[in-house]
């Protein structure tokens, strides 16, 4: 197959991202813009958030026709949907990148001089914008979303959303060293919350309760 009918086939004029530029004069100094709202194509998205298939892109663009071609610039606009990556409670976020793309004439210097995965084509009277958008908007989705920026994320304890738990909620961690003398002794662990805990034991070299200074010599434990 020619790269004619390769370039044919990819740009379907009924796809709502393909813009028709019969009303630029080929050569410099024409210009229109153009607003319009357009269906998002599928898959604008990353791993936890993206653009739904089908989801409203304001597109607002300016197109100028430059010695090589057309240059595309402008704003696209649309509602980003997703899960956070701190609280994975669902997201909805507006996302705006600024678009900068130059399209090349047929037979231009640029088109004969460079491949096509670094300038884009015009192809007749048409020219695809969805690559440019697609590129656009991809790059500018964050890795890790989050449903607002001061999302606390969730309880290590119990897994809950700390913005949805009251400001004095904590969890008794049981001193695992209590739990295996409580094993060996009873033959039971202690349930949390019926031992001491992490705050009422001591460290090494302080005072523990009703142990006097800390050390076996002086309790009488030696």
């Amino acid at each position: 197959m020619s790269e004619v009918a390769v370039s044919l086939q990819r740009v379907d004029p009924r796809r709502p991202l393909v813009l028709d530029i019969r009303e630029l004069h080929r050569g410099a100094g024409s210009m229109r813009t153009l607003r319009r709202t357009v269906p998002a194509p599928a898959d604008l998205r990353v791993e936890m958030v993206g653009v739904a298939d089908g989801a409203p892109i304001d597109l607002d663009l300016r197109l100028e026709s430059v010695v090589e071609g057309v240059f595309v610039s402008g704003s696209v606009s649309a509602e980003l949907t997703g899960e956070c990556g701190r609280c994975l409670g669902p997201l909805q976020r507006p996302l705006t990148v600024d678009v900068g793309e130059l399209f090349a004439y047929p037979d231009s210097a640029t088109e004969q001089t460079t491949d096509e995965t670094e300038i884009r084509r015009i192809d007749g009277d048409r020219l695809d914008l969805e690559p440019a958008l697609r590129d656009a908007v991809v790059l500018a989705l964050p890795l890790t979303p989050l449903c607002r920026d001061e999302c606390a994320g969730l309880c290590s304890g119990c897994g809950q959303r700390w913005d949805e738990l009251p400001a004095d909620h904590r969890h008794e961690i049981l001193d695992p060293r209590w739990a295996v003398l409580a094993e060996r002794v009873a033959g039971t662990a202690l349930e949390p919350g019926t031992g001491p805990t992490v705050a009422d034991t001591c460290t090494e070299g302080e005072i523990g309760p009703g142990t006097g200074t800390g050390t076996g010599a002086e309790t009488g434990t030696g």
